[in-house]
Parts: C-alpha cells; sequence; structure tokens
C-alpha cells in the first residue's frame, strides 16, 4: 500500500529542482513587471484586475504551498523595493497576505490540477480571506479609515470581479501547464 505524501513536503522537496528555482524567480519577475508597467483590464467607473495573481496561482499550482507562500514573500518585498516607494513605508500585513494567498494557490491547485471547481474555489478564498479580510484590516491600520466604509467598497468591488477573475484562473492555467507540459520529458521533473 503506496502511503499518501504531505502536500507541504512534497512542496519543500520541489525547492531541490533548478527548474522549480528558475520558473519560480522567472514568475515573481514577471509579477513584479506587471505591477510595475500597470498593465491591467480596466473596468468603467473604477476597476480594475491586473494580471499579477496569474503568476502567483502558477506558482502555487506548479510548485505546491511551500514554494508559493515563499513565492509571495519574494514578489511582495521585491516589488515594494523595485518601485513603491511612493506608496510610503513597508507594512509587513501586506507580506502576510501574500503568504496566505500563496498558500492557498498551492492547497487548491497543487500538484497541477486545475478544475472550473478548483478555479472557483481558489480565487473565492483569495478574495474574502486576502483581498477583502486581510488586506481590509491592514488598510484600516495603516491608514486610520473605518473598517466599515473600506468594506463597504472593497466587497461589492471583489465580488463583481469574481466571475472574470475566475475565467483568467482556470484559462490562465490551463495555459501553463500547456506550456509546462510542452517541456522534453528528460528535463521535466517527475511529480
Amino acid at each position: 500500500m503506496q502511503k499518501k505524501q504531505n502536500i507541504f513536503l512534497r512542496s519543500l522537496r520541489e525547492l531541490k529542482s533548478t527548474r522549480c528555482l528558475a520558473l519560480t524567480a522567472l514568475l515573481i519577475a514577471v509579477n513584479i513587471a506587471l505591477d510595475l508597467l500597470g498593465l491591467t483590464i480596466r473596468i468603467p467607473p473604477n476597476l480594475r484586475i491586473g494580471f499579477g495573481f496569474l503568476c502567483n496561482a502558477s506558482i502555487g499550482m506548479l510548485f505546491g504551498p511551500a514554494v508559493g507562500m515563499m513565492g509571495g514573500v519574494a514578489t511582495d518585498v521585491l516589488g515594494y523595493f523595485a518601485g513603491n516607494f511612493t506608496m510610503g513605508g513597508y507594512f509587513p500585513g501586506y507580506t502576510l497576505t501574500a503568504v496566505v494567498g500563496g498558500l492557498l494557490w498551492g492547497l487548491w491547485l497543487y500538484p497541477r490540477k486545475v478544475t472550473v471547481w478548483r478555479a472557483v474555489g481558489a480565487k473565492t478564498c483569495i478574495n474574502c480571506l486576502c483581498n477583502i479580510g486581510l488586506n481590509t484590516l491592514w488598510l484600516t491600520i495603516t491608514g486610520g479609515d473605518a473598517m466599515r466604509l473600506l468594506l463597504a467598497a472593497r466587497v461589492p468591488k471583489n465580488l463583481l470581479l469574481l466571475p472574470l477573475e475566475i475565467a483568467l484562473t482556470y484559462f490562465g492555467m490551463k495555459l501553463v501547464l500547456k506550456f509546462y507540459h510542452m517541456l522534453p520529458a528528460r528535463e521535466r521533473e517527475a511529480v
């Protein structure tokens, strides 16, 4: 009888792979570049969807929750130092949000299983726990605004954007897997 391997240990073992380190670094760099360039879909009146979350989702899907959490830390900290000095001082709460996001992507999508329901579950958890929950808390702490005022704006925004973000997640992860599986078998590590 085969013993089921712990998903976190399996994800940590991915770090031994040069492919994991290289792809994770590339996806972190792409995420930061997308943020710095401001590439977004703008939906009137003032809604916008960034694409950086697809890089974080790809890391979690390909290499698991442990690598996803580490990628979240790296993306947040490097992104801050790469160009977000105009946003004020560094606040570690947003790094914690990035860690939770990496964890959720890895738990929902690893090991490389993308279904519509997994995309729905992952993006819904991210929007509820990270975007609405934690980020609203951090905005309350750092900005001094009342949480109920922030929630009044953030909840509808996240709910309105959720279907489009789910579709982007599902089709984006399918595309990432297609490219990942195009690599020659001798160069791909078996999971």
